[in-house]
């Protein structure tokens, strides 16, 4: 989630919105993470092998921290093991990032990155994928749209994938790109036209005040409220919001997968975490 150049709390779209991760987190119970980023800019990430809906560490911080952009994942293990260095979101030089999906031969992502594979604390292909993002990012001069794209065609056309779907923030930006088609990746840009309320199946109304007169960009996994303004990225769109909340998207990625994978492809560790992938920022 960005609100430009104005902290907000995330908590409604944290704990209280109809699809929360939350409540996604039952569905996904193998990790929380939640990054965001001071007043001076400097990275923070909270995150644990643990659901969400368990961590009253999350729940705390859900209501309590503020933000210009926050980005926050729940877990459903495909690669490594359930431990805190492989719970997304990652940092690495200043940013944070998640991911969902699957890319099949680390030892060739591995050799790619040479002396860059320090970057990697854990097991994931995700962190090995941010890490090869980081070093194409200065390769280009400090250009984060251009080192994506330079990392994500190289992906594309050289290793094995089911998705790389995935968002990066940093202390004034947004990037997040849906490809292939696997699974799907929505924005929302929300103008401060009302209140951010549902009513609960207890008939109770839950809000967010603070949203009320602040516009908002949300990007997810998954439509996370009735809201009608939500749109699908389309496959290879790499989407941009900036420390104003201008939105800009373009296509990066024109061609399918080199060596696309099917769910038939895939271990069944592997299978059974893409049946749900939700992220949120």
């Amino acid at each position: 989630m960005s609100a430009g150049a104005e902290p907000v709390r995330a908590t409604f779209w944290l704990l209280d919105a109809p699809d929360s991760l939350s409540r996604q987190s039952h569905r996904e119970p193998d990790g929380t993470g939640l990054g965001w980023f001071d007043e001076r800019g400097a990275p923070h990430l909270s995150k644990q092998p643990l659901a969400a809906y368990e961590d009253r560490r999350f729940a705390r911080e859900a209501r309590e921290l503020q933000s210009r952009t926050f980005v926050a994942h729940v877990r459903f293990a495909s690669t490594g093991a359930l431990e805190r260095n492989n719970t997304h979101p990652f940092e690495q030089r200043g940013r944070l990032f998640a991911h969902n999906g699957v890319i099949e031969d680390l030892p060739s992502l591995d050799a790619q990155l040479g002396e860059d594979r320090r970057l990697v604390k854990g097991d994931t292909d995700s962190e090995r994928f941010f890490a090869l993002m980081t070093r194409e990012i200065e390769t280009c001069g400090g250009d984060v749209s251009a080192g994506i794209e330079a990392a994500c065609g190289w992906i594309a056309s050289t290793l094995p994938l089911y998705a790389i779907n995935f968002v990066l923030v940093s202390a004034d930006g947004l990037w997040a790109l849906r490809y292939p088609q696997t699974h799907p990746l929505y924005v929302l840009e929300r103008e401060p036209s009302g209140p951010l309320v549902h009513t609960s199946s207890l008939g109770s109304r839950v809000h967010a005040p603070q949203a009320d007169t602040t516009p908002l960009v949300v990007v997810a996994s998954e439509r996370m409220d009735v809201d009608t303004g939500w749109r699908e990225l389309r496959s290879g769109e790499l989407l941009h919001v900036d420390e104003q909340l201008r939105v800009s998207a373009r296509q990066i990625l024109e061609r399918p997968p080199a060596h696309p994978l099917t769910l038939a492809d895939l271990s069944e560790r592997a299978k059974a975490s893409q049946a749900h992938t939700p992220v949120s920022s």
